[in-house]
């Protein structure tokens, strides 16, 4: 009977990993391998600034430095009080400076954390700006694709779709960059032609019928 429940929760997990489709488990397996990939490129020094950056940034740090202040002001009042003297007297300026060199080097630990942090985001953006590109020029391609069948179909009436025939066209992904340029200059000066340049071209102009009126069929 133990045999059984110890084998049951081995049994489920490999149900569940065959639930996911072959397509779905690649794209898994791709973005950790892209993970793995920016922590393996990762030094010693990284990777131990890393530790330490989320070491500081747990609750426990704050509650931990509010005792240790608590106990250093504590202990210097008491020592004065009673013997006269005290290692680090009012206003502390031993713990003033202390305080200012813990602010440096937690202000450099997140610093270089999140520049790590910002490369594997730049990464992603990269990935799916990629992805982007190539969902649309497929879907470009499957739109002609399917307006060639609908042609050579002989059961379909064949009718003039324009809206189909400029979608069937892919985007140009520099002339989207510059239109969104344009559009960005243009705001910032309210006019896009006081600054001088061309206005930035229209939607139907960078996706060929988008916006148009859709012929009905016959």
């Amino acid at each position: 009977m133990d045999t059984l429940l110890a084998e049951a929760p081995d049994a489920a997990e490999g149900d569940s990993e065959s639930i996911l489709p072959p397509h779905i488990e690649q794209t898994v397996q791709a973005i950790a391998r892209l993970h793995q990939a920016h922590e393996e490129r990762a030094t010693t020094l990284e990777l131990l600034v890393d530790r330490l950056t989320a070491l500081v940034a747990r609750p426990a740090f704050i509650g931990a430095t509010l005792a240790a202040v608590a106990i250093w002001i504590g202990t210097n009042l008491l020592l004065h009080r009673l013997a006269g003297w005290s290692v680090d007297s009012p206003a502390f300026p031993w713990l003033q400076g202390a305080g200012t060199l813990a602010a440096i080097l937690i202000t450099t630990l997140v610093l270089v954390s999140q520049r790590r942090k910002d490369e594997l985001s730049e990464l992603r953006e990269q990935l799916t700006l990629e992805l982007a590109i190539m969902t649309e020029q497929k879907s470009a391609k499957l739109i002609a694709l399917m307006e060639e069948m609908r042609r050579d179909n002989p059961m379909i009436a064949n009718r003039v779709d324009t809206e189909a025939d400029d979608m069937s066209t892919a985007a140009d992904p520099e002339t989207v960059l510059e239109a969104f340029k344009g559009a960005k200059d243009g705001a910032a000066t309210g006019d896009p032609a006081s600054s001088g340049e061309a206005p930035a071209p229209s939607a139907s102009s960078i996706v060929p019928g988008l916006g148009q009126a859709r012929p009905q069929p016959a």
